[in-house]
């Protein structure tokens, strides 16, 4: 396994191919719009090398029997899932953010081990086998994976193949005799992608049979030709770049990009969906069901930073936390309600045929819907506890607390029960927290909440609870529902 200097290395060898504020980062593991998502994800890589938190970040392959990164191995039992849910909670304690270089391309590796085995089944593809000798492969280099889905998709109104741009959704131009495809569209908001090796892409949605070349699914190397990669801006970007200070954390920071594929040349050994539009919609299941319960993890590794952020800022004020005693209870009981209904999404999951396991899915639905609510509700007592130092955004830069001219003034009104300078720093974390860079994608990070109810709208079962009532009550009457009404 990889040290987070070697890690580290790999960046530095790839062909620079990621902007930012129209400018070619030609190193992301040092330049300051990327240094810190870097930084972020090797965090992963030392951890793992503890004897505190290596068992939880990397376990024993299923296709070898050696020792590996979690991130790269398949899910296969109710115990794997959990650890995803503890492990990705963990990461948010270490680094305060999202380290999407590697728990997305997590998601869509087992994903697609389900997905291509069922596809396998039926038409007697090479998906299955093509993705073990990948993954194997992966294995063995130790690579950082980032995952692809959300296409720009254009006018809602309408099917892919219905734009007047067909680019809008990732597609298929052209399938090679040696089964290698060109590739042409992008994908968008895909977080972690600077501090990653590779990309694994799924269809973004499910697909028609008139859609057909939409449904795709492939790995490439980051830095493939054809592929541009624009680095998305965050509230935060542009300032201090050098001392940290305004960034509060020197090892994270969530980076999101946008991937414009000009044509890009798949070889064959790394596509695994090809047009088969019918398991288009499985991917997408497949992958958000894992993903939607380890999420409930991220949000509450967060919220417990917030919760201490919150109590420091107290203090730093003059005031004990127990002032604010029962806002901090809140908080608790909101990162434990996403965590603990992850846990049980995880649990109460079942064995794929593939060897895959598939958290269950009405209760990562739920999750889904409790990510994107109790988050900001814990954001919001923070900024509460905080005050207008930290929510109002009204606090001056690192530079000039630092000015040799007003500095030492600043940091005299800046101070309270600490230092001027120390209180502000712990007023910059609670805004990177909850206003900046260091925020997870918690409405929309993998689906929006109302997929989810769709989703779970879908699940529902009004019959069965209406043949539950009329059996306790015991009614006889039966009471159909009226006509022309749902």
């Amino acid at each position: 396994m990889r040290t987070s200097q070697e890690y580290r290395e790999s960046l530095k060898r790839m062909r620079p191919n990621v902007y930012k504020f129209g400018e070619l980062i030609e190193d992301v593991t040092v330049h300051p719009s990327t240094r810190r998502t870097v930084e972020g994800h090797a965090q992963i890589f030392d951890a793992a090398q503890t004897d505190e938190h290596r068992d939880l970040l990397t376990t024993t392959s299923s296709l070898t029997g050696e020792r590996i990164s979690r991130y790269l191995s398949i899910v296969g039992s109710a115990e794997d899932m959990i650890k995803n849910v503890r492990m990705k909670r963990l990461m948010f304690n270490i680094t305060g953010t999202c380290t999407g270089g590697r728990c997305v391309g997590f998601n869509a590796l087992n994903s697609m081990w389900a997905t291509t085995y069922e596809i396998d089944q039926e038409f007697k593809t090479e998906y299955h086998s093509r993705l073990k000798a990948w993954l194997l492969k992966a294995q063995k280099e130790d690579i950082t994976l980032a995952g692809a889905l959300t296409d720009p998709k254009g006018d809602r109104s309408k099917r892919p193949s219905e734009q007047s741009d067909p680019d809008m959704s990732l597609r298929i131009v052209e399938k090679k005799e040696d089964g290698s495809i060109v590739v042409r569209g992008a994908k968008v908001m895909i977080a972690g992608v600077a501090a990653a090796n590779e990309v694994f892409i799924l269809p973004g949605t499910g697909y028609k049979e008139q859609d057909a070349n939409y449904a795709v699914s492939f790995v490439i190397p980051r830095d493939i030709e054809g592929l541009t990669i624009i680095e998305a801006r965050h509230p935060s970007d542009g300032r201090d770049a050098e001392c940290g200070f305004d960034n509060p954390v020197d090892y994270g920071g969530i980076t999101q990009g946008y991937l414009l594929f000009q044509d890009v040349h798949v070889p064959k050994e790394r596509v695994f969906m090809a047009g088969e539009w019918k398991y288009s919609m499985k991917a997408v299941l497949n992958f958000i069901a894992p993903y939607r319960s380890a999420i409930g993890g991220c949000v509450a590794g967060q919220g417990d930073v917030m919760v201490g952020a919150a109590a420091l800022m107290a203090r730093a004020n003059g005031l004990h936390e127990k002032v604010f005693r029962d806002k901090l209870t809140q908080m608790s009981i909101n990162n434990e309600t996403t965590y603990g209904m992850g846990i049980a999404a995880s649990v109460m999951g079942k064995l794929h045929p593939s060897g895959v396991w598939i958290p269950d899915a009405k209760l990562s639905n739920v999750n889904k819907v409790h990510v994107a609510t109790l988050p900001y509700e814990t954001k919001r007592l923070v900024q509460d506890i905080a005050g207008g130092i930290a929510e109002t955004g009204c606090m001056p830069s690192c530079e000039d607390i630092h000015s040799p001219v007003y500095g030492e003034l600043l940091q005299k009104y800046l101070k309270a029960s600490c230092d001027g300078e120390t209180r502000a720093r712990i007023a910059r974390l609670v805004e990177w927290l909850t206003i900046g860079a260091g925020v997870p994608g918690c409405m929309h990070g993998g689906g929006s909440p109302d997929g989810a109810k769709l989703v779970l709208g879908s699940m529902g079962d009004i019959e069965g609870n209406i043949r539950l009532a009329r059996k306790v009550a015991n009614i006889k009457q039966e009471i159909p529902a009226p006509e022309g009404k749902k």
